[in-house]
């Protein structure tokens, strides 16, 4: 039973840091909104509805604890971690606006500044990606980007391009004979 316990323990550890890092996007987002550009709700995981009726059992697992079981609430603590990941952090963070903002993009797994970005490219099958790379990291993003904001995207990044935001000069061989707006 302390095995189960110690493991519980350690779960709830991990989803407080993947609870915190979904808050801080949010909040994030709250401050950039005013500066959307081009945006369009975030895509709901597979299986979603199992994942809200998995933080209702968890609630209900807690009270039971507390309850019934009259455990102390450093007992439930892995449990309740599950539970605000799953019934709080994870719904908020759909609320995030995919897209294009005045200083960045925000892709699937979270806002990247244009001056990070070091190449990009379109994925042109379904849903339509476009990945973006790091400039100074072997990293990239995703962004899937609904069929009904393809042209308006790519006009942005072009432009972006055009003002010099998104930066792609610098490698070797950079004879200044390449357009950036052709990378798009």
């Amino acid at each position: 039973m302390a095995f189960v316990t110690d493991l519980l323990f350690v779960l709830g550890v991990g989803f407080f840091a993947a609870s915190v890092r979904l808050f801080y996007q949010f909040f994030r987002f709250l401050r950039l909104r005013s500066s959307a550009l081009l945006t369009w709700p975030g895509r709901r995981p597979p299986f979603y509805g199992l994942l809200l009726g998995m933080g209702a059992i968890l609630g209900l697992l807690i009270v039971y604890k507390l309850v019934v079981l009259k455990l102390p609430p450093s007992g439930v603590f892995g449990e309740f971690m599950m539970l605000v990941y799953y019934g709080y952090a994870l719904p908020l963070s759909l609320r995030i606006g995919r897209g294009f903002y005045e200083d960045g993009i925000w892709a699937d797994g979270g806002f990247i500044p244009y001056s990070s970005i070091g190449g990009l490219t379109w994925r042109e099958g379904e849903p339509l990606t476009l990945v973006l790379i790091y400039r100074m990291r072997a990293f990239a993003r995703r962004l899937s980007v609904p069929q009904a904001h393809y042209g308006a995207a790519r006009r942005l990044l072009r432009d972006k391009i055009a003002a010099h935001d998104i930066h792609f000069t610098g490698k070797t061989l950079d004879l200044g004979m390449h357009d950036e707006r052709d990378d798009v």
